[in-house]
């Protein structure tokens, strides 16, 4: 039974690149295999924005998805997802997911995908490998839910690892590897780790500073969960803590509307 498991495991991929002509982005070659597909909806403005779709409806165990994205000289790239995605319990292996970002001199991408929703039981490793030019830009936001606590569900044992290294100019300028394993619900419930909560976020934004910190931190009396935020290496990282998604994704939506941020539509509906 396990090797007819093993053997119906989703597999997708997306690699594609983006290059700016006459001041508009414009798709260049895209590769997509499996499950994984990226649709381009009407043009806004002078950038360009691509939504992601797993057609598997959903991630469980073992399974495992590539995307490799570059955006050469002045281009400009949204990135989000359909919907929030969903992790499923996991039997066996852990579902790999690697996310690879190129960005080039005077590009700007911003990765903006809906919630990582995981259900108990849940095994995921994530990857990101991030290469900017020293004048490139990046957004890059995450949201992780530990269980649809809407529906009364919380992830009470698993595995989430999450893995991000990020170049700056050649130079490796932060890295970082976040796990969680075992008995999750009751480490979130530690004051050292989540307090209780349900939701983290991570928002990275490059370039940034001391004077985007403070320009965010006026905006803390409107924060319904913890929220914190610093820069060093000339990047400025927040990191979000709240009981629930509804309550993070406010805050993340408020921290973007500080940073000048254009939110993708499917954030608004």
């Amino acid at each position: 039974m396990s090797g007819v498991f093993e053997a119906n495991r989703a597999r997708g991929a997306v690699r594609f690149d983006v290059h700016a002509r006459d001041g508009v982005t414009r798709r260049g070659t895209l590769h997509e295999s499996g499950s994984l597909r990226v649709r381009f909806p009407s043009p806004e403005g002078e950038g360009l924005s691509g939504v992601f779709v797993n057609t598997a409806g959903g991630v469980a165990g073992g399974d495992r998805f590539d995307i490799e994205i570059a955006a050469a000289d002045a281009a400009r790239l949204t990135l989000t997802t359909a919907a929030a995605e969903k992790v499923y319990r996991a039997p066996g292996a852990a579902a790999q997911l690697n996310i690879g970002l190129k960005v080039a001199a005077g590009a700007h991408l911003a990765w903006l995908p809906q919630e990582t929703i995981l259900f108990d039981r849940a095994r995921v490793h994530r990857r990101f490998d991030i290469e900017l030019d020293s004048a490139a830009s990046l957004l890059l936001c995450e949201i992780v839910v530990f269980g649809r606590t809407a529906m009364g569900e919380r992830m009470e044992q698993g595995e989430f690892v999450d893995r991000w290294r990020l170049r700056r100019g050649g130079k490796l300028v932060f890295a970082e590897t976040v796990r969680l394993d075992g008995n999750i619900g009751a480490k979130l419930g530690r004051s050292a780790v989540a307090k209780g909560g349900a939701a983290i976020g991570t928002a990275l934004i490059v370039p940034g500073d001391e004077a985007l910190v403070e320009k965010i931190r006026e905006a803390s009396d409107s924060f319904s969960g913890e929220v914190g935020i610093s820069a060093w290496n000339g990047f400025a990282m927040a990191r979000f803590c709240a009981q629930d998604a509804a309550r993070l994704r406010a805050d993340m939506m408020a921290v973007l509307a500080r940073t000048g941020a254009a939110l993708p539509r499917l954030w608004l509906n």
